[in-house]
């Protein structure tokens, strides 16, 4: 595990995202009863956005002009479609990425508003973050933000801090919002090492559970 998640963080911020480059498009294409649900950085120097829009409007952002790298057609609910898009992504994302935090999820507000949600190595690169936001214009208001505090002993203080950082990612969520691979990948670890650690840790976990009975 790379030095640089000694001292993780969850981060929620809220902020004024007028250069969402999804919530532009969509919006030049004169589009309003759309949301985006959820957005997640990709592995492809790319960001995807989960949108939910009216059925109807679905073939208006098949259009060239859109430049999307992706368009995955998701569920169905009630006359709304949501779809996965994958674009380049904006300031705001790419600013999260280029510090070697991981976006975990994110959701439009009213406006152009969105709540990003994400994982930060230290609290330096939460600090660099909110500043270089802050200096490109941005408005930005801190909802959350949440240490890794060890919490037990029957956990190695590895095992628990990599448990931590699933458990917060969204990997042992249904669907995951993140793989296993991918999350190796952010931790600076094989594939192979982070399935051992949570191998091990859940067979503590599960000892300590069953220990008193019978």
């Amino acid at each position: 595990m790379k030095n640089s998640w000694r001292n993780p963080f969850q981060v929620v911020l809220e902020v004024e995202n007028r250069k969402c480059a999804i919530i532009k498009k969509y919006r030049s294409l004169g589009l309003k009863h759309f949301k985006v649900v959820d957005v997640r950085g990709s592995f492809r120097n790319s960001v995807k956005h989960l949108v939910e829009l009216d059925s109807n409007d679905l073939t208006q952002i098949n259009k060239p002009a859109i430049e999307l790298k992706s368009i995955d057609s998701s569920t169905k609910r009630g006359g709304k479609t949501s779809v996965w898009l994958e674009s380049k992504g904006c300031e705001v994302c790419n600013t999260i990425l280029s510090h070697d935090a991981f976006l975990v999820s994110g959701k439009s507000g009213e406006g152009f508003t969105i709540k990003y949600s994400f994982m930060v190595p230290s609290f330096e690169a939460y600090k660099k973050i909110v500043s270089n936001m802050e200096k490109a214009g941005f408005k930005v208001t801190v909802v959350e933000m949440r240490k890794f505090e060890p919490q037990r002993g029957f956990l190695t203080t590895r095992q628990e801090k990599i448990f931590w950082i699933a458990l917060r990612s969204g990997y042992f969520d249904y669907p995951r919002k993140i793989k296993l691979d991918e999350l190796a990948s952010k931790l600076g670890i094989s594939s192979s090492t982070l399935s051992e650690i949570t191998r091990r840790g859940m067979r503590r976990l599960l000892e300590h559970h069953f220990k008193n009975r019978s």
